[in-house]
């Protein structure tokens, strides 16, 4: 088999508004309850991903997996789908696929047996090799089962001529490249990985003589596990015989954890550098505030993701808060994709105007960010239609002009709005009053920098800036991210 499986064809007929963060994951070692309390810790991490969820245990025998469609609350609260998961080890995983290869067969864990015994593998992020590895991997004689990215780490896995299981990884590291968080499960070992700039969160937690892994501290949370640290960057965390050991095979670099954790993507109750992703949110909104002169009477978040940041603009500039635009939290993709009538009502499905509030009013609408513009040009009209005198628009974050390479569901460049419209080009789209980003010194000063260091960003901020800590090796041409996140991700991750 010479040539690479042809991936199908991409299609953006129901794409997301929101750029989205790619997969939650979680593991816990030595505890009677694995299974059930790694199904808890999904759920607290439910926002990573809702396409797919997976557990696979270990019970000192043989392995056990259990995947399934959809979220996990409606899929592992069952008494007799736990017991199919005996074992005091196990991991799991949230999927959220961008689009495209929706199968059963690439919902992680994924689980291979080799030399040295079987491993499961729980991956979040993207490689930035992977198609080059896969080509390489399928000419030398490999069988691929998924469309995934994290089949290629499970090869490079078991194809490695090491003796032990970790020093199989370690190899198997070395040739990756990429943001990624990993949680593995080999006999009686679970094993936490971290990318070398940190780019994609894990954290440990332990709850009695059990060890955790997941990708935030809400999820420890949830199952009462205390947080102990983040995996550090570069960081190798294995747990064995009730004790954690640490390796660091990679040579050191200074950690680059995602700008949009903060931004967006982590739940605001998670702790990130020691303080809750909701203060972040709502000083970047305070932030906005001082960059920003309106006279307004009202401000106005766009429910939930603009929840913080709108308290933060409120509070900084002494403008009434109040909720404007009231969402229905019970809009699935089922019930939108089936008829292109129901699809068209597009935001109306998830918003609706709260005319009481907004009618005679100049408002100030806050958002986290703005990638399309599709859905902030409808909730503008939205306010106007329900009386709103003015509609102005802040948005708590730079311009998003790159596209993405490391796990995140984001449009290729030619989607995103402000990589080929001025602001004020955007603002007469929206059809906005005024339109305000917070500037990137804003950003670093909300989340504790005082300024962006031009030599080596703190953060990955390519979203901003085109700044790419891991350069990508796959050649992808215009579509780059679409193509590599699904030579991958269709699957996903």
């Amino acid at each position: 088999m010479k040539k690479i499986m042809k991936m199908p064809k991409i299609k953006f007929k129901n794409f997301r508004p929101k750029i989205n963060e790619e997969c939650g994951v979680f593991g816990i070692s030595n505890n009677k309850d694995a299974s059930t309390l790694t199904a808890l810790g999904l759920h607290a991490l439910q926002h990573r991903g809702q396409e797919g969820c997976g557990i696979v245990s270990y019970d000192g025998k043989k392995y056990h997996s259990e995947k399934r469609f959809g979220l996990v609350g409606d899929n592992f609260n069952k008494e007799k789908v736990l017991r199919n998961l005996p074992g005091n080890y196990a991991i799991g995983h949230n999927r959220y696929s961008t689009t495209g290869g929706t199968t059963l067969r690439n919902i992680q864990p994924f689980f291979a047996d080799t030399n040295t015994g079987g491993i499961g593998v729980s991956h979040n992020g993207n490689l930035t090799n992977a198609i080059t590895l896969r080509k390489k991997l399928v000419d030398e004689g490999a069988i691929f089962y998924t469309t995934s990215d994290t089949e290629t780490i499970v090869q490079l896995i078991a194809k490695s001529k090491r003796s032990k299981t970790i020093d199989k990884i370690v190899d198997a590291l070395f040739q990756i490249q990429g943001g990624y968080a990993l949680v593995m499960l080999t006999q009686n070992t679970l094993i936490g990985v971290r990318d070398p700039f940190g780019i994609r969160p894990l954290v440990i937690g332990k709850i009695n003589n059990s060890y955790v892994f997941a990708s935030e501290t809400c999820a420890l949370d949830i199952i009462g596990a205390k947080f102990i640290r983040d995996v550090d960057n570069g960081e190798i965390v294995y747990i064995e015989n009730g004790k954690l050991n640490s390796i660091k095979p990679f040579p050191p670099k200074k950690i680059r954890p995602c700008v949009f954790e903060y931004i967006y993507f982590s739940r605001p109750d998670s702790i990130l550098n020691g303080e809750c992703a909701y203060e972040y949110r709502k000083r970047l909104g305070a932030e906005l505030a001082k960059e920003t002169k309106i006279d307004a009477d009202l401000v106005v978040p766009v429910p939930d993701s603009g929840n913080a940041a709108a308290i933060g603009f409120s509070k900084h500039t002494g403008k009434n808060f109040d909720l404007g635009l009231i969402r229905n939290h019970y809009v699935g993709r089922t019930f939108i994709e089936p008829a292109q009538k129901i699809r068209s009502l597009g935001v109306k499905l998830k918003l609706n105007a709260n005319k009481s509030s907004i009618k005679n009013k100049k408002i100030v609408l806050i958002d986290d960010s703005l990638v399309r513009g599709t859905t902030s040009h409808k909730i503008v009209k939205m306010l106007y239609d329900a009386g709103a005198k003015e509609v102005h628009l802040g948005i708590a974050c730079p311009q998003i002009k790159f596209p993405d390479f490391y796990g995140v569901d984001m449009p290729t460049k030619k989607e995103l709005l402000a990589a080929n419209k001025t602001d004020d080009e955007i603002c007469k789209y929206i059809n906005a009053k005024t339109l305000n980003f917070l500037s990137i010194k804003g950003l670093y000063r909300a989340i504790g920098f005082e300024n962006r260091n031009i030599s080596y960003p703190q953060l990955t901020d390519h979203y901003f800036t085109g700044e790419y800590p891991v350069k990508p090796i796959d050649e992808l041409g215009d579509n780059k991210v679409t193509q590599l996140s699904l030579l991958s991700t269709a699957s996903n991750n």
